[in-house]
């Protein structure tokens, strides 16, 4: 079973921000690790330093893209690996009809469906709505968790997928 709720480590918030959220959620929750813009060995430190929060408090870590780095960091999950996950279950993000059948046809374990509502960190920008990420999220044919714009509330107002979340609803 997904987490209920996971925070998406973003190069946006800050390094003390971002340890506090990881010190403050609950027990079970999911931490995407992405920092795909960080060079190697400064995001390899970073990862260490996330992944020994995450395996410390009970968190459910994923890393984003690169496969080794999952494995190193011990990790439960590969997000949009970038080649062959090598026995780790995967999520892929979906935003699209296209997307969604990509994520059945490789047999993601896991799918991320977004923008289902506006977002912080991509102000204007169009979403999904609730009835048309339903429908992504039935087509990929595995657990969907809803991201942009989500928090508990939101959430709780959702049917058809199996938790939420987020990077700006986790700020203090």
């Amino acid at each position: 079973m997904p987490p209920r709720q996971t925070f998406f480590t973003d190069e946006r918030v800050a390094h003390d921000e971002m340890i506090a959220i990881l010190e403050r959620l609950p027990q079970g929750s999911g931490v995407v690790f992405r920092h795909d813009g960080l060079p190697g060995l400064n995001r390899i430190r970073l990862g260490q330093k996330v992944a020994e929060i995450c395996h410390s408090r009970g968190l459910v870590l994923s890393v984003a893209g690169e496969v080794s780095l999952a494995h190193l960091l011990n990790a439960k999950m590969v997000h949009r690996p970038a080649q062959d996950p090598e026995g780790l279950p995967f999520s892929l993000p979906v935003h699209d009809e296209a997307e969604a059948r990509d994520a059945r046809e490789r047999g993601a374990d896991l799918i991320y469906v977004s923008p289902v509502f506006a977002t912080q960190s991509h102000p204007g920008a169009p979403h999904l709505g609730l009835e048309r990420a339903k429908q992504l999220a039935e087509m990929a044919g595995c657990p969907a968790i809803a991201l942009g714009g989500m928090d508990e509330t939101r959430f709780a107002e959702l049917s058809g997928f199996a938790g939420w979340a987020g990077i700006g609803a986790f700020a203090a």
